[in-house]
């Protein structure tokens, strides 16, 4: 039987191989050192500018809730922040700009923030409810009955996304009573909204292709 000798050992060749590995390694961080040095200092920078980025993001962000809660207009995009779309559509409804208000409450609906939605149906409802008192208080019961009917149907999509809102129920119920105070305001299909709608888009101008 023929005996290993002292050079090809398992253990002697493993030894040399990690001797070698560091002395390639540390080849290399001589000879890259400089390369590596600025990778990393840029990679670190290219965090910092990020982290910077979305800071400064958020306080815009912030500064335009804040003027919209402060009754100062800031025109958004659809696409903007969750948090800043519900800040403009109260602004718009408090305004009673139902309309525009619907647009964003669209475009809410798309993020998938349910709490936000929901607070914003809520909004839109209140504006839509506001504006069939304001005809009911002039007489005119014909208009203000679409309004209460589409104010319904807010309130309740506001409360399947968020059923404990109990401003919500409190002002659903409101509209539910006008109802039944002024049967005139009942029709076939409820909220639905499908008689009458030369008389509903005269009422409620810009509504495309049926109702929200």
């Amino acid at each position: 039987m023929s005996k290993r000798g002292p050079d090809t050992h398992p253990a002697d060749a493993f030894s040399r191989k990690l001797r070698l590995l560091r002395e390639n390694t540390a080849r290399l961080w001589r000879n890259h050192r400089s390369m590596l040095l600025v990778a990393i200092a840029l990679a670190g920078l290219a965090g910092t500018l990020s982290s910077a980025l979305q800071w400064r993001n958020a306080i815009v962000v912030d500064e335009e809730i804040s003027a919209l809660r402060a009754g100062r207009d800031r025109p958004i995009a659809t696409d903007a922040k969750p948090e800043l779309l519900l800040a403009r559509i109260e602004f718009l409804a408090r305004r009673d700009e139902i309309d525009g208000a619907r647009v964003l409450v669209d475009a809410l609906d798309r993020d998938g923030r349910e709490d936000l939605s929901a607070m914003g149906r809520y909004a839109l409802a209140n504006a839509l409810l506001r504006r069939a008192f304001d005809l009911i208080e002039r007489g005119d019961l014909d208009g203000a009955g679409p309004f209460v009917n589409l104010s319904k149907r807010e309130y309740r999509r506001a409360l399947q996304l968020a059923p404990s809102y109990w401003d919500a129920k409190f002002n659903f119920d409101v509209a539910s009573r006008l109802v039944r105070d002024y049967p005139s305001f009942e029709q076939e299909n409820g909220d639905e909204l499908q008689a009458e709608p030369k008389k509903l888009w005269t009422d409620a101008p810009g509504v495309p292709k049926g109702l929200p």
